[in-house]
């Protein structure tokens, strides 16, 4: 097992088990055939986090305030397929998970069961930036393959990339290189999906201009 050590490992993620690689293994880990596997979600986890009031990551009980780690392409939305979690856990993800703080990994498909589904329709990329997205209201929706969350208006919002706060820059990329993907899925829900998702991006356009980036 390797010995990695963060600098900024809350006290509850602390209290986690380690997988060989040395990261804490987050409470919405599935285990499969005694290991953990990141990429797929414990059975029953995302309800018992909505209805116990639980952290997404560590599983203990949060209070009113609530933090989304999310994709630009969500923050354009509102909406997350993820429950939140406590502030310092989420930014936590945000700073030190493999996935999200290097923007050249991909998703690792490997070993992956085929019927697999996930609620709402996925954006399989690294958007190379990660949001925490603080709110004290959402709003949960069940749809068929289990609950979508819309998120309510945003307390604060910071961006990470590689690690580390974005830049504006980054920020911007992101956001080019995912918009064809949202308008991809509008476009065949229609013209008044479009027109919404328009009113979605100038949203966005006016909630970034209160975010102080480089």
């Amino acid at each position: 097992m390797i010995e990695r050590i963060f600098t900024d490992m809350p006290a509850r993620i602390a209290r986690l088990p380690v997988d060989p690689r040395g990261f804490p293994i987050p409470e919405f880990a599935a285990i499969i055939n005694g290991v953990a596997d990141f990429r797929m979600i414990k059975r029953g986890h995302v309800a018992r986090c909505i209805r116990q009031n639980r952290c997404w990551i560590c599983g203990e009980m949060m209070g009113a305030h609530k933090a989304f780690v999310i994709g630009p392409m969500c923050c354009i939305n509102r909406i997350s397929s993820e429950p939140p979690s406590h502030r310092d856990c989420a930014t936590f993800a945000a700073k030190n998970c493999p996935f999200l703080a290097n923007p050249s990994a991909r998703r690792r498909e490997r070993g992956l069961p085929e019927a697999r589904t996930v609620p709402g329709v996925m954006i399989e990329r690294n958007p190379g930036v990660a949001a925490l997205w603080m709110t004290r209201n959402f709003r949960v929706m069940r749809v068929d393959n289990g609950y979508l969350i819309e998120l309510g208006e945003p307390d604060s919002i910071e961006f990470f990339a590689e690690g580390r706060p974005a830049t504006r820059a980054e920020v911007d990329a992101s956001v080019t290189s995912g918009l064809p993907f949202l308008e991809d899925a509008a476009r065949l829900d229609g013209p008044a999906a479009l027109r919404e998702l328009e009113q979605y991006k100038k949203r966005f356009e006016r909630l970034l201009e209160t975010v102080v980036m480089s």
